[in-house]
């Protein structure tokens, strides 16, 4: 059966489900475990900020909040995971840029209208890496070799088809005037995999925020050539934006919020949330998104939806202006 199928079988489910769950009994949530689940693998920066978010939801709610790893997909399994579960609060998840990108690509029917939304709590600009001993020592440079290189001779690597890494280079060769065929993408389960990938010498350029390559940089086996941002990030100083690097103006970036499924009793989204934005809110949180260069937004409730619907509208017409929408 096909992920559009099953989708479409459970929501229906979960529209009978949500009529079970809207009682006074909610007044007693959480009474179990609250399992957040997580679209991307262990090691990327959804994974990173979701754990550190679950340690101290369970501190604030007082029951234990298991993260759990569901990919594949192109991270539709793991959008489908959290829309798909009772709306009883049992089940949330993090929700990322890509829940605008997959349905513009023909790969679900999911969008952000399939969540009830609690908060936007990160939002941070792509980078373009290389090995540290790769022969492009600048952008420019890189830009030369692509200009030079055939199509697909050169690899990239950093997030699934159509994700934001994606994104980020089919936009970065857009915006020089290069088509996007230039460089053949090599989907992966997230960031951190598809740095490793690069690190190891199987793709030649990789995208991903700098704090996901914060480990391959100090390790010394990568290493940025520009962020796609309108101002330098004030952890990484010295590293350019895409704009001063090649003269060419284009900005790209991901984001991460909180959810839960549709249809999610309002009692319950209130806890949720007001128990979340203490967490976004803690010392120990602020500290931990500052250490490792995460930026911190927090935007919930009905904002966090017009936000949603806003980014919706706009990677639909990115796809669509660079050919990959469908």
């Amino acid at each position: 059966m096909s992920i559009k199928r099953r989708h479409t079988l459970a929501l229906a489910a979960s529209l009978v489900m949500g009529t079970l769950y809207s009682g006074p009994a909610f007044a007693e949530w959480p009474e179990g475990p609250v399992t957040m689940v997580v679209p991307w693998g262990a090691g990327g920066g959804t994974d990173a900020t979701a754990r550190m978010i679950a340690n101290l939801l369970q501190k604030e709610l007082g029951v234990p909040v298991p993260v759990v790893n569901r990919t594949g997909g192109s991270g539709v399994v793991g959008h489908a995971a959290i829309a798909d579960a009772a709306p009883d609060g049992s089940t949330i998840g993090i929700a990322t840029l890509e829940i605008g990108t997959m349905h513009h690509l023909g790969l679900t029917e999911l969008d952000y209208k399939a969540y009830t939304p609690v908060g936007l709590y990160n939002s941070d600009p792509a980078a373009i890496f290389v090995r540290a001993d790769s022969e492009y020592a600048d952008m420019k440079a890189l830009l030369e070799a692509l200009s030079k290189a055939a199509d697909r001779e050169l690899k990239a690597s950093g997030s699934a088809q159509g994700g934001v890494n994606h994104l980020a280079v089919a936009g970065m060769l857009a915006a020089v005037g290069l088509p996007v065929e230039r460089v053949a993408w090599v989907p992966s389960e997230g960031a951190a995999p598809g740095l490793q990938d690069l690190a190891a010498g199987g793709v030649a350029i990789a995208t991903a925020s700098m704090p996901e390559g914060e480990a391959l940089m100090q390790a010394g086996r990568i290493k940025p050539l520009a962020i796609f941002s309108t101002a330098r990030l004030e952890k990484y100083p010295d590293v350019p934006t895409f704009q001063e690097a090649s003269g060419h103006d284009f900005a790209m970036g991901s984001w991460r919020g909180v959810v839960a499924p549709a249809r999610l009793a309002p009692e319950v989204v209130t806890k949720l949330t007001d128990a979340v934005a203490k967490v976004v809110n803690d010392p120990a949180y602020l500290s931990f998104m500052q250490e490792r260069g995460y930026a911190t937004r927090w935007t919930p409730g009905q904002e966090f939806e017009t936000f949603m619907a806003t980014s919706d509208a706009t990677l639909g017409e990115t796809l669509k202006s660079v050919g990959l929408a469908k």
